[in-house]
């Protein structure tokens, strides 16, 4: 019986790759919105509103990661590469504000790069 939790419990993603994966969806949903808002009206809306959900799913990202390694399942690794990942967070909005394109556009593409990266590592 034991056994059969153990195995069941492996095959469902943790709330650490739950929050990675929702991460990396919001990065690339920005930069589907930042095509409309280059293309459409609705754009800015788009592309404002992605902002702060991505924001928020990076911070989501730390927190599952400080919780999996609190709890003894993970690295303090990954609360690094979350803090980090939040940190380029944090810029990506400044430059954005700022309107500051040859540093915005290429941050977004770096941090859906690593957001990849970091959902395809296997979580420890």
């Amino acid at each position: 019986m034991a056994t059969q939790l153990t195995a069941h419990a492996r095959r469902r993603p943790s709330f650490l790759r739950v929050a990675i994966a929702v991460q990396t969806v919001t990065v690339f949903l920005q930069a589907v919105s930042a095509g409309l808002l280059l293309t459409s009206s609705y754009g800015e809306v788009l592309h404002d509103v992605g902002a702060r959900v991505m924001y928020g799913a990076s911070m989501l990202y730390v927190l599952a990661a400080v919780l999996a390694w609190k709890r003894g399942g993970g690295s303090p690794r990954a609360v690094w590469q979350a803090s980090g990942f939040l940190v380029l967070a944090s810029v990506q909005v400044a430059v954005g504000i700022a309107h500051v394109p040859s540093v915005h556009f290429p941050l977004g593409v770096l941090m859906f790069g690593l957001s990849l990266l970091a959902l395809a590592r296997p979580q420890r």
